[in-house]
């Protein structure tokens, strides 16, 4: 969850993946790290899609990316997860 956003653990780890496979790319082959986005992807989950449209996209899939980090949203140990309480 961010915000009034909410997506499915499995999306968000998918989006994670693909934040971090972005980051492994040849920097010579392409422009800043900077202007990347996973908008751009064509294995970005489909709930993804509406958040592209948005200006705060890049750090909404940031905070996105944090929370996925570790599979701590599952032990519920990230402010960010919802269901735990």
């Amino acid at each position: 969850q961010d915000g009034d956003l909410k997506f499915p653990l499995e999306s968000v780890k998918k989006l994670k993946e693909l934040l971090d496979d972005s980051r492994h790319i040849n920097p010579r082959l392409m422009a800043s790290m900077a202007s990347y986005s996973p908008c751009q992807d064509k294995h970005l989950p489909e709930e993804f899609r509406p958040v592209c449209k948005r200006e705060d996209a890049s750090i909404i899939f940031k905070r996105l990316s944090l929370a996925a980090e570790d599979d701590l949203c599952e032990i519920c140990a990230n402010a960010a997860c919802a269901g735990c309480f």
